[in-house]
């Protein structure tokens, strides 16, 4: 399932992180995800959140460099080897994988994980053919 990620590119200074993170608190925004990896000048913030729109709106006005991306939302069995029979699908199928994290959340017994992937079309379609797309972006917003 294709659902919206915030990408917010926050610099390396103590307390910046946490001026963002109140910042999506101070709005109402819910946080379901997030990944964040940094590089020398800034750390990249990757967030599912329960209002991307209005979360990408409030960290722009204050001052923080955000982009919408489309990734997938992955439903798999909460067992040893879900994530690892994904991966095999994906890369069977030919599908690269960029990066992934894990939710936080479960939905109907299943575990989440949030991918970013290099042909998002074919990958809906091997979730489709397996079964792995029972999900909608509501559900993984609200985790």
């Amino acid at each position: 399932m294709i659902i919206k990620q915030l990408s917010a590119f926050i610099e390396n200074k103590q307390g910046r992180l946490a001026e963002a993170m109140r910042t999506l608190s101070d709005n109402g925004i819910d946080i379901s995800a997030l990944s964040l990896a940094d590089t020398a000048d800034y750390g990249v913030l990757r967030l599912i959140v329960s209002d991307p729109q209005k979360g990408r709106d409030v960290l722009t006005e204050s001052g923080v460099v955000v982009k919408i991306t489309d990734v997938i939302a992955a439903v798999m069995d909460d067992v040893p080897g879900g994530a690892a029979r994904i991966i095999s699908l994906l890369a069977e199928g030919g599908v690269g994988v960029e990066y992934m994290y894990a939710c936080i959340g479960r939905v109907n017994g299943k575990a989440l994980m949030v991918m970013r992937v290099d042909d998002v079309e074919k990958t809906e379609r091997i979730f489709s053919e397996n079964n792995l797309s029972d999900i909608r972006p509501e559900d993984v917003y609200r985790i």
